[in-house]
């Protein structure tokens, strides 16, 4: 009888020492493991293409924490399996993530797309703001890459029908949601041209398009001239472009660039616009993946006759990031511009999205961005020439300007 009760004993204390990890008792098998195959298919894509190597013993810890508290908890409140399966993978890859990185996230279908769009630059509406008035609705701008812009809408003009029916019975915020309609949708837009003061009646069409990045800001201070770009996306270089054309054309004494709240963009996006500033064919900086060979990065060459040849400020934020402190960076390592504010966000990384196969995605960090000189770019950002500290917006634009008068004025 001994022998056979030491036996069940030695059993059962297998049992509870060989598997300390189990499945709530509720998730049927075929659940349990949909669960773990996703799981482990987010770990590998960060095994596979995370700039650090992930910790196994987190993702283990992790998975007893799914099986003893997230399972549970998120059932009980009765949540579906997608709900469960997402919001879990959301916990996994905060905590596989550095304590440094603040990008690298997990998406579940909807803010997939949404963050994709926005990261991208992309914008799917009529691309029109305005403010109803006692006509209609007044046009106060518009997106020149929408498509209403290219049928002849324009700044100043009121919007007097939508599909033939008469703004005028709507509220603001009623006229807005009509003219944020889904992606393709036709919109008849009848509206008094500014330019003209006719009627004219057009089709516009809600579709994707890049939106304007570059912003003229006026500036007290002769000859100076002031570029807020708030995000960088693929037309940020036409964008630039446009406007030093039309600042060239006044003879500057300088230029600032306010980049502050700009969280970034694509890194070639940093590459392009620094081609106007900088001399072509030089090296702009690199990035580098775990175990992986330079991705060089070089400024292109357009020639001389575009390129902005006098004094530049750099105006940067806690929130200035990515693809724009890269730029940034580099304009101060090659001696091409002051940077006036507070360190940048520290966030020079190479960026990618992994779709998960469900609607889902996860983004993550895939490298880290270096200097030309080797250096890498530390996560406490880019620090200023001047730091200044809580600065009005208008006011740090105008300090900046007359830095540059001054600057000009000890050159003659």
């Amino acid at each position: 009888m001994f022998p056979r009760i030491l036996c069940l004993f030695l059993i059962i204390g297998l049992c509870v020492f060989v598997h300390p990890a189990v499945a709530d008792p509720s998730a049927p098998a075929s659940d349990y493991k949909q669960y773990t195959d996703f799981f482990e298919k987010v770990y590998k894509t960060f095994q596979d293409n995370y700039y650090l190597a992930p910790d196994r013993k987190i993702y283990d810890h992790f998975i007893q924490k799914f099986n003893s508290i997230i399972y549970p908890q998120l059932k009980g409140e009765g949540h579906s399996q997608d709900y469960v399966r997402w919001r879990s993978a959301w916990y996994l890859a905060n905590a596989l993530r550095s304590k440094d990185d603040k990008f690298t996230q997990f998406y579940p279908p909807k803010p997939a797309v949404k963050f994709k769009r926005e990261a991208l630059g992309e914008k799917i509406d009529l691309g029109i703001e305005g403010k109803k008035n006692d006509i209609g609705f007044l046009v106060t701008r518009m997106e020149p890459r929408s498509d209403a812009y290219e049928k002849g809408l324009r700044e100043n003009d009121v919007i007097l029908q939508i599909d033939g029916n008469s703004v005028r019975p709507l509220s603001q915020a009623e006229i807005e949601n009509k003219l944020t309609p889904l992606k393709n949708a036709h919109v008849k837009l009848t509206y008094l041209s500014a330019e003209t003061q006719m009627q004219k009646t057009i089709d516009a069409v809600s579709k994707e398009y890049f939106k304007q990045t570059v912003f003229l800001h006026s500036v007290p201070v002769d000859g100076v001239f002031c570029l807020e770009v708030p995000k960088f996306n693929r037309m940020t270089g036409e964008d630039m472009y446009r406007f030093l054309t039309f600042i060239e054309a006044q003879h500057p004494k300088g230029l600032v660039l306010d980049l502050r709240g700009n969280p970034g963009g694509p890194p070639l996006a940093a590459r392009e616009i620094s081609s106007f500033f900088l001399k072509g064919g030089e090296e702009f900086a690199y990035f580098q993946k775990r175990n992986g060979p330079k991705a060089d990065l070089d400024v292109p060459d357009i020639g001389p006759q575009y390129r902005f040849k006098g004094p530049i400020v750099i105006l940067v934020d806690a929130d200035t990031g990515s693809a724009a402190e890269l730029f940034t960076g580099i304009m101060q390592f090659r001696g091409r511009a002051v940077v006036l504010g507070v360190n940048t966000a520290g966030q020079i990384l190479l960026k990618s999205m992994f779709p998960m196969g469900d609607g889902s995605m996860l983004a993550l960090v895939v490298a880290r961005g270096y200097y030309p000189d080797g250096h890498v770019f530390g996560f406490d950002g880019i620090t200023p020439n001047k730091i200044i500290i809580d600065a009005p917006k208008d006011g740090l634009i105008n300090l900046a300007a007359a830095y540059i008068a001054m600057q000009t004025r000890q050159q003659h």
